[in-house]
């Protein structure tokens, strides 16, 4: 299984964190840089992956509600997709 930590420090804007989570999870590049995209790519992740997210509090200063929007994305893809796990550490 692999394990990726994202860190809340470093989504200072929506179009920075989009990038480092595209950068961090290996999300190919044809995807959008929006939650919808991000849905659509790790609902249909196909290996083992758990994401753990580090520093909420600094993400949630950072993207306000979406802040939330973007964790309740990881929330459902682990409803939809048993490959993918998801914590807030």
């Amino acid at each position: 299984m692999r394990t990726v930590k994202l860190d809340g420090e470093r989504m200072t804007n929506r179009e920075a964190a989009h990038r480092y989570i595209q950068e961090q999870l290996d999300i190919p590049s044809y995807f959008g840089y929006n939650l919808d995209a991000l849905y659509d790519a790790l609902s249909v992740y196909d290996k083992d992956l758990s994401i753990m997210l580090i520093n909420k509090p600094e993400l949630m200063d950072h993207l306000g509600p979406y802040g939330e929007r973007l964790v309740q994305t990881f929330w459902d893809v682990e409803k939809v997709n048993r490959n993918v796990g998801f914590k807030v550490i």
